[in-house]
């Protein structure tokens, strides 16, 4: 009998995964990726010497990373090295207060104590309350392909389904053990990632603090690209076949089943097909009418996780104040959240993200230069435009130098903006979305888009609009996911 054949439309981190994992069971498995080369959103590139990571740039939950490589028996350091930092962050709140965020545990409460006096022990109550989340949601919530509600009736989750406070935001949870709002913006600005607002998001993913706070904030040498090429290495050593620049027109379906792709106007059969592209572009544009999982008022109907306008930087001379990771929280970022998710529009004062990773690493910029990425969340949707990257480059350049006290425009030898219309051109992203599906009480476990098509019985879904959710850990899960869930299938083979 011949091998069993898998399709995989798109290489980013849950592509990558599923691929390696059906590889592992004896699949021929066979990756088309419409860019030159895989990563998806977590490409990057070089100009002169510096290298940019074009997508995420934070490495958190470490545990997700050996237990992808560790199925395959092998290490993370067999493919790239790891560095903690510390501080893992750096937290500007003027040009004259910040606050760094220790990778010690103890110098983290002391810091907490010396803000606001008893809240060290909060503190450590409130991350004993995210382990327990970590453990149950990680190990066991995350694992689950979101196909209903009964998928979660198991013994163990009933017991700690108070414990896991699914319907509390983090917000309350945090704002009634902690008054001083730099402690406040500590606590609640890892959820951005997960595309809501902390006043929308489950206290579930305290769990997020915990991978923070305890796990601690880690970076691959090289960029996380590093991580992309590993696991490209891993998949291509287990035989998986790639074809890039292949760009996937229409998923050919015939009596409820997915046969084949048609790609660059070539068809390739499969037996089974996983589609780690955005989710709401295969189902609308890749499924004719009659096979669509969803409708476009479903689509229109659902919250999207933030987009991103990026500026990417090369600067021919060290910026002293910055450090790898800084989050600028000197403007209203309530005011800002409400354009994000509220009221969508561009923000006239945003909070913003200055990635500095070359204070790290010295091989991904020239001798006494900075690779420098800002990133600015904006609501996906807008209209984008020349004038408009123009003018907020031009305010975070202001923003920047005034809080660093560093003149800079005149020392930037390298500039690249990246904004709503090239995630729509690059990855066909949804409404420009930049980090998938927000996770919302109401868009969280069995209540994503589903991982199954409810109708084709051999195509999947995986990546940041299906389960488990966005973020790099739970892509590559995703992915993990997809694959169990592809080989538990019944194929015309």
């Amino acid at each position: 009998m011949k091998n069993k054949r898998a399709v995989i439309i798109g290489a980013g981190f849950s592509g990558l995964s599923a691929a390696s994992f059906l590889a592992k069971d004896g699949w021929e498995v066979n990756v088309f990726e419409k860019n030159a080369i895989p990563g998806g959103r977590a490409r990057n590139f070089t100009h002169d010497g510096f290298t940019f990571d074009m997508g995420p740039t934070w490495y958190w939950m470490p545990e997700v990373f050996e237990n992808f490589f560790g199925a395959f028996g092998k290490k993370v350091e067999d493919y790239y090295e790891l560095k903690r930092l510390d501080p893992g962050y750096r937290m500007f709140f003027s040009a004259t207060e910040h606050l760094d965020v220790p990778a010690s545990y103890d110098e983290l409460l002391n810091m907490f104590e010396n803000i606001e006096p008893g809240s060290s022990k909060k503190l450590h109550t409130f991350l004993k309350e995210a382990e327990y989340k970590y453990e149950v949601g990680v190990k066991n919530v995350v694992f689950k392909p979101g196909n209903s509600v009964f998928e979660f009736l198991d013994r163990k989750l009933l017991a700690g389904i108070i414990k896991l406070d699914f319907f509390r935001s983090l917000s309350k949870v945090v704002r009634k053990n902690f008054k001083d709002l730099r402690l406040v913006r500590i606590l609640e600005f890892p959820v951005i990632f997960l595309g809501a607002t902390p006043q929308k998001t489950p206290a579930l993913y305290s769990l997020m603090n915990y991978a923070d706070l305890k796990l601690g904030t880690w970076y691959p040498v090289g960029g996380m690209y590093s991580v992309i090429e590993g696991m490209y290495k891993l998949a291509e050593e287990l035989g998986v076949n790639f074809q890039f620049n292949a760009e996937v027109s229409n998923i050919k379906v015939k009596n409820k089943y997915a046969e084949g792709i048609l790609v660059n106007g070539k068809f390739e059969p499969a037996d089974v097909v996983i589609a780690s592209a955005d989710y709401a572009h295969v189902d609308q544009y890749l499924l004719s009418p009659p096979n669509r999982q969803y409708s476009a008022k479903y689509w229109a109907n659902r919250d999207m996780a933030p987009s991103a306008l990026l500026f990417y930087l090369g600067i021919n001379k060290s910026i002293k104040k910055l450090e790898h990771h800084n989050l600028f929280f000197d403007e209203n970022f309530e005011k800002h959240a409400e354009l994000i998710y509220e009221n969508p529009a561009w923000p006239e004062k945003p909070a913003i993200y200055v990635s500095a990773s070359s204070k790290t690493d010295s091989t991904i910029a020239p001798q006494n230069c900075e690779n420098i990425i800002v990133l600015i969340p904006v609501a996906p949707g807008l209209k984008d435009t020349p004038d408009i990257r123009e003018m907020y480059y031009n305010m975070v350049i202001d923003r920047i130098e005034s809080i660093t006290g560093d003149k800079i425009r005149d020392h930037v030898v390298y500039q690249r903006s990246y904004a709503q219309s090239d995630f729509i051109n690059d990855y066909h992203a949804y409404r420009g979305n930049a980090y998938g599906l927000s996770n919302t009480i109401m868009q969280t476990a069995f209540l994503k888009p589903k991982m199954h098509h409810k109708n084709i019985r051999n195509l999947l879904f995986a990546g940041q609009l299906t389960t488990p959710g966005p973020g790099v850990p739970p892509t590559i899960i995703s992915g993990e996911v997809a694959a169990r869930e592809a080989s538990k299938l019944t194929l015309n083979v």
